[in-house]
């Protein structure tokens, strides 16, 4: 083990050794697709053709100059199948996602292996190695390089399986690669499966999904950096070890003298740069550890984004033959954060981030159906995530790409990973759920899943975003399974908890209970669900524990989406077949493959549908009233006797144009179900307990203190105020608590009434600071939930509220204007780029019902990606209310704001450019 230290002299040293790195990288080979130690590179295309046009003399077709003109060409490194055919421009998406068209994609075309082939230069040469690294090929690959086989399906088999494969006796100036891709089976391989969350794709996710590599080296070559550090106590003000670890491989059958230098530095912004070196034995063809360590003074810690900044350092570590020879390097960004957890006394599990507790607040992620994976979008969507108050995704078995944990890295959104279930990732002899027959795991399945576990935490390990894994999702690995995955992860020091799965069904024998509960619901319920917690022996997904993926089904696309993906048969069918099995659900023998039960509700409590539009609205102010409410019970029983420890719903958004499961749509329109997340998980909040009947005061944050001040109003339809109280109170960080009780006001109504809540600082700079409002409609009674006859998937209701009288508010007169300028501010161009400010006023005695903000463009299609501060607005009677919005980077330019309330006329307000926006404090 070597010390780093602070050597100025060093640093030159290293610094012009990569600086060398970069020159030779852009300077003689530009026909090499790699060309200096060190330096790795995808391959950029592919070729691709079924083997049934080309036949199975893969040693022929992996030999250079091979005519490829008839194949089909694909201008990107990494393409399932179905991907590389959407790229070629076979299908496309407009048609594919219109109606049932996916269900009609021809499947037997790919019941035969796929070849993908390409050619390369290199500059092969004495002292020069080669390497193909793999991470990853659904499901079962041939690999063969220049008519040479390389590895064969066995050996290149499984999704997350990757290898590094010594290529350098078969390279040469020209160089051909041919991967045969082989059919994939979700019940007999280790993929990316799908279970009931969407129809299945026609491949099955065949095919090349991560970037397929070329390196060269010296004679000594490095595996992946990792990094461990170890924060002092108090964390933000102690000095931090920090050790970098990277595997060395003398790829010569003689000893080898390595000199191994290290940096460690601030990433963009001013700190010390570390460095350091010493010489190393190695000995022949022999894989040793090296490590460099050392302290930081004054670490700059990292934060989930809702607690502070996130600083990022990098790392690398160098090798060197000869001793100036450069051989090999390995680089990683890391933070200084740490992540632990443990069991309260009802075995519920509590995460803690730097010391801190820490509610998880998220929901689980779904890739592309064909896994295309776009950096851009994926920004857009983590800026929706911090805007919404989530702080953490969860992947279940869809661990994607390196780009998607840089991203959460640097945004401050916590990534809990894990496998998935319901596939041959979880074929144990006691699980009994498989959809089909599924063959237990065997002696090479064990291997394929060893590896994919050891391959997938190299990739994790040094993101400070990681929370924790989980090893199994609806089940637990077996008593094999589950230590073969716990040393891969210490042979990769993994440093976040590791819990056995995300339910409570059972755990391995030398592990403790994983203290998640998987109970449901995921289909609809009302919102007085959350709250009823007692007695929690028999309240499955109530707010409390930790629900590991749990929701209301819901996630209605607005109309214009809908119209995007549904005929008009299909769009009929939303309103005038309630009970009717849709394709843009689940797949047909899911119990998610119509929307009976969510329209059960809708029905009985708003009134059956007079039109399409009728059905949007009213689906939108249910998706609405359900996500604020999960969220809210959550986050309002974070300090509860039985306290809500996390929650991940289920689902953040859809893998294709859906009709549930997604808190935004497919074509990133943010509508009911976003909004009402947004208000439910606010930092500072006050929301409604609908069974205790009862005000609580949330604080999420770490640093927010203070005098608070919560003013409450109730009117009915027609404007009256029946209840009027403010409430001086104080608030502490990360507490959530009760602060009045409000069933004397409540105990009369009659029908319906609305309740608002506003949550002010009236010590603000600002005057009086609103930090939150909150308005809710209320029923004379509430649902009532049949507990004893509960499902997996919901909880039945025998009677519903009733809120028809809303259908007969009176029309409201509310004017609008919208303004806009433009907003360039320093930093990626992804960041916001256009603000507006939208102004609505109520003229009328009454309230003016649950009115959205829509942007269109000039062709009046939807502005998107965008992020709104407050949408689907309850106007108080003669009320003004300014809302802001913000476009992302990919956003058209937005000519509109189209306006739609349940008591209003709509209106399309042209946009007034170049007004004075402020700018604040929007994501």
């Amino acid at each position: 083990m070597m010390q780093l230290r602070r050597s100025p002299a060093i640093l030159q040293v290293l610094f012009g050794a990569i600086l060398g790195i970069a020159i030779s990288t852009a300077a003689d080979f530009s026909s090499a697709l790699v060309s200096t130690p060190g330096q790795t590179a995808p391959v950029p295309a592919w070729d691709l053709q079924s083997s049934r046009k080309v036949g199975s003399g893969l040693e022929v077709l992996s030999r250079p100059g091979i005519d490829t003109s008839a194949w089909l060409h694909v201008n990107t490194s990494k393409c399932t199948l179905m991907g590389c055919l959407l790229e070629a421009g076979i299908y496309n998406d407009t048609e594919l996602f219109y109606s049932d068209n996916l269900g009609k994609v021809d499947s037997k075309q790919f019941e035969v292996p796929w070849l993908y082939r390409q050619e390369f230069g290199l500059n092969p040469g004495a002292g020069k190695y080669f390497h193909l690294l793999t991470h990853g090929i659904t499901s079962q690959a041939d690999v063969y390089l220049n008519g040479k086989q390389v590895a064969d399906k066995k050996t290149q088999a499984g999704s997350y399986r990757g290898h590094t494969y010594d290529i350098t006796d078969l390279v040469d100036k020209t160089n051909a690669l041919l991967i045969q891709a082989h059919p994939t089976s979700y019940y007999h391989d280790f993929a990316l499966g799908w279970v009931d969350w969407n129809p299945w794709p026609a491949d099955n996710g065949t095919g090349v999904w991560r970037d397929v590599e070329i390196k060269q080296t010296g004679s000594v070559a490095l595996g992946p950096l990792r990094v461990v550090t170890q924060l002092g106590t108090p964390v933000d003000s102690s000095p931090a070890n920090v050790t970098l670890k990277s595997r060395a491989h003398n790829l010569e059958n003689i000893e080898v003298t390595i000199t191994v230098t290290g940096i460690i530095s601030a990433e963009g912004y001013a700190g010390e740069t570390i460095t350091g070196s010493q010489t190393v034995i190695l000995p022949p063809l022999s894989t040793t550890d090296v490590t460099l360590t050392t302290t930081v003074p004054k670490p700059a810690i990292w934060w989930p984004k809702q607690w502070g900044s996130q600083p990022l350092y990098n790392a690398q570590l160098s090798v060197f033959v000869s001793n100036t020879t450069l051989s090999d390097h390995a680089s990683a960004t890391f933070g200084f954060r740490s992540v632990t957890s443990q069991l309260n006394s009802y075995n519920d599990t509590t995460f803690s981030v730097n010391n801190r507790p820490f509610q998880v607040l998220g929901a689980g992620y779904a890739p592309d159906m064909f896994l295309r994976f776009s950096s851009a979008k994926f920004e857009s969507e983590a800026r929706y995530v911090l805007d919404l108050g989530f702080n953490t995704i969860r992947l279940e078995g869809k661990n994607e790409h390196p780009e998607l944990y840089q991203i959460a890295d640097r945004l401050g959104i916590m990534i809990l990973a894990g496998w998935e279930c319901c596939d041959k990732w979880e074929a144990w002899s006691y699980n009994q759920d498989l959809a089909v027959p599924t063959p237990v795991w065997n002696e090479d399945d064990y291997g394929i899943a060893n590896a994919s576990m050891f391959h997938e935490a190299g990739m994790l390990q040094t993101h400070p975003s990681l929370l924790g894994y989980l090893i199994g999702s609806d089940y637990w690995p077996d008593d094999k399974a589950a230590p073969m995955y716990m040393n891969a992860l210490r042979l990769q020091d993994w440093q976040t908890p590791v819990l056995a799965s995300a339910s409570r069904r059972g755990f391995p024998s030398f592990m403790d209970s994983p203290g998640l509960k998987m109970e449901g619901p995921y289909d609809w319920v009302p919102p007085n669900y959350w709250y009823d917690i007692e007695p929690s022996g028999s309240r499955l997904g109530a707010a409390f524990g930790f629900g590991s993926e749990l929701g209301t089904g819901v996630g209605t696309p607005d109309l214009t989406s809908l119209k995007r993906f549904l005929s008009p048969a299909d769009l009929n069918d939303l309103w005038k077949n309630p009970n009717k099995g849709l394709f843009h659900m689940s797949t047909e023998t899911s119990s998610f493959h119509n929307r009976k039960i969510y329209n059960a509700g809708l029905w009985k409590r708003w009134g059956a549908p007079t039109s399409l539009e009728d059905y949007v609205q009213k689906s939108q102010i249910t998706d609405y009233e359900a996500t604020r409410a999960q969220f809210e019970a959550y986050t309002a029983n974070w300090n509860s006797k039985r306290p809500a420890t996390g929650m991940i719903y289920w689902m953040l958004t859809g893998a294709f144009p859906s009709l549930h499961w997604s808190i935004w749509d497919y074509y990133m329109h943010p509508a009911g179900a976003y909004f009402g997340a947004k208000v439910g998980s606010r930092i500072e909040h006050v929301a409604y307990d609908y069974v205790k009947k009862s005000v609580f005061l949330i604080n999420r944050s770490l640093n927010q203190t203070g005098s608070r001040h919560i003013d409450i109003q109730m009117v009915d339809p027609t404007g009256k105020t029946l209840y009027s109280n403010t409430v001086k109170t104080t608030t502490t960080p990360n507490t959530s608590r009760e602060i009045i009780s409000l069933i004397f006001a409540l105990k009369n109504i009659k029908d319906v009434v609305f309740l608002r809540l506003v949550l002010s600082d009236p010590s603000s700079s600002k005057d009086t600071e609103v930090l939150s409002c909150n308005v809710y409609w209320l029923s004379k009674n509430l649902d009532t939930l049949d507990w004893d006859n509960s499902d997996w998937f919901y909880t039945p209701v025998t009677e519903y509220s009733d809120y028809m009288a809303l259908n007969k508010l009176a029309a409201a007169n509310v004017s609008v204007t919208a303004w806009s300028r433009e907003h360039s501010p320093q930093g990626h161009v992804e960041s916001l780029k256009v603000q507006m400010q939208v102004t609505l006023e109520n003229h009328s005695s009454f309230p003016a019902f649950f009115i959205s903000l829509n942007l269109v463009d000039k062709e009046g299609n939807d502005v998107v990606p965008v992020i709104w501060d407050d949408n689907y607005l309850t106007l108080w009677p003669r009320e003004k209310a300014t809302v802001r919005v913000k476009t992302l980077g990919t956003a058209e330019p937005a000519v509109a704001v189209k306006v739609v309330g349940k008591n209003i006329k709509g209106m399309t307000v042209n946009v007034i450019e170049g007004a004075e926006v402020k700018l604040d404090s929007l994501v």
